[in-house]
């Protein structure tokens, strides 16, 4: 199992002419760069990669069915094995670690027991997902590499974290375009899929069996607690509101008033228990509906807020999708903006990466003009710091976040 989990049996030469992305940082070789493949490398295997002239680039997990064929793993000239593994894993929970002791994660400043601790690329783990939730880790493998190399992530995960149990949560669609079957399970150990860990001050219940992602939205932590000025005495409404979590955090910080709304049934019955559990049931209410229609409805029943949160689910999986989820955005932003009073603020995001951030600042001007309002920028944020982005590779910058003041 190990020799074919770590050999190297093949070697990638790429075209002459192209851009020199690899060598600027970029983890990606897409399947147009390739010139020639030499050795017998099957999907998932390492292979070697080098440029035009036989010059080494690194190494990477191979995937010709992929449109991204090879995934980068190190520049270095060293094998990839199981201590090379543990390296990276124990590399992403100390990086965890700093920024937690340094406040880049709120005011605790203990490890912490809500974080992504490896985001894929951005940990020079390529498509390796590990979520820690207390005492438990869920894991997702989004490529054929990756999925070679969980059991040296597992390994590593116990060794650096000493969980409970690890949980797999691959069913996420990707998978299947890598050719993956799609399976959820506990993969080391066991524990409750149900943790209940601290948000920030918040104490919430996380369905890491089946809920979104891995369980909970852990890439909006650092902007659910930056709401926290635009709260006090706010009637706020908080549509995609899932388990509640913008939500909490607006009545944790003194919103006079708060409704949440998701098209899931089963996350708005976990939405109701974590406002129980934090003793704010007072001031917020969460129903189950569309969120397009509600905000139709609000607008005509002339309804006005203080604060609107957005927080959609991607609309764009792919860039074929990107006009119909251009059109969706739109229409939920001048929707909202139709509800809120002048003066008060828009929180609004995308998370999905094949929306660039000028065209999503794009869309909400052209919502502003539809909807006869102006907007005045306060803050443009993006994913949590747990969440860390390649400077040279765009793609690890999906989330984007505007605080926003409707004049």
């Amino acid at each position: 199992m190990a020799d074919r989990q770590f050999r190297e049996p093949g070697r990638v030469r790429l075209v002459r002419h192209r851009t020199p992305r690899l060598e600027m940082g970029h983890p990606w070789v897409f399947r147009s760069e390739i010139e020639t493949t030499d050795g017998t490398a099957q999907p998932g295997d390492v292979v070697e990669v080098a440029d035009h002239r036989g010059r080494y680039l690194g190494r990477g997990f191979w995937n010709p069915d992929s449109q991204i064929t090879v995934r980068l793993l190190t520049r270095e000239d060293r094998p990839v094995d199981a201590p090379f593994i543990h390296e990276r894993v124990r590399a992403a929970w100390q990086h965890r670690i700093w920024l937690a002791a340094r406040g880049f994660l709120g005011p605790r400043t203990d490890p912490p027991s809500l974080a992504r601790v490896v985001n894929a690329e951005a940990d020079g783990l390529p498509a390796v997902i590990a979520d820690r939730f207390g005492d438990i880790v869920v894991v997702q493998a989004l490529a054929r590499g990756a999925e070679r190399l969980l059991p040296a992530v597992l390994d590593a995960l116990e060794a650096t974290l000493q969980p409970r149990g690890i949980f797999a949560r691959n069913d996420a669609p990707v998978r299947a375009r890598e050719g993956l079957p799609l399976a959820k399970g506990w993969l080391r150990g066991t524990g409750s899929l149900r943790p209940v860990v601290d948000d920030g001050p918040l104490q919430v219940e996380v369905d890491g069996e089946g809920g979104q992602k891995t369980g909970y939205f852990l890439d909006q932590a650092a902007n659910r607690r930056a709401i926290a000025p635009l709260c006090p005495g706010a009637r706020v409404l908080d549509a995609f509101c899932y388990t509640g979590g913008f939500a909490l955090h607006a009545a944790y910080h003194d919103a006079a008033e708060v409704t949440g709304i998701d098209s899931s049934s089963e996350a708005i019955e976990l939405a109701t228990t974590n406002a129980e559990r934090n003793s704010l049931s007072d001031r917020i209410r969460f129903r189950a509906g569309n969120a397009f229609d509600e905000l139709r409805a609000l607008h005509r029943a002339g309804q006005i807020y203080d604060l609107v949160i957005l927080d959609p689910p991607s609309f764009a999986r792919s860039r074929a999708a990107l006009p119909g989820a251009i059109r969706g955005y739109k229409e939920i932003n001048l929707r909202a903006l139709g509800i809120i009073r002048p003066g008060g603020f828009l929180v609004t995001s995308s998370c999905s990466y094949h929306l660039s951030a000028e065209d999503f600042r794009q869309i909400l001007v052209e919502a502003a003009w539809d909807a006869r309002r102006s907007l005045r920028l306060l803050d443009e944020r993006g994913q949590s710091p747990d969440h860390p982005v390649l400077l040279a590779a765009p793609e690890t910058r999906y989330l984007k976040c505007l605080f926003l003041q409707v004049l």
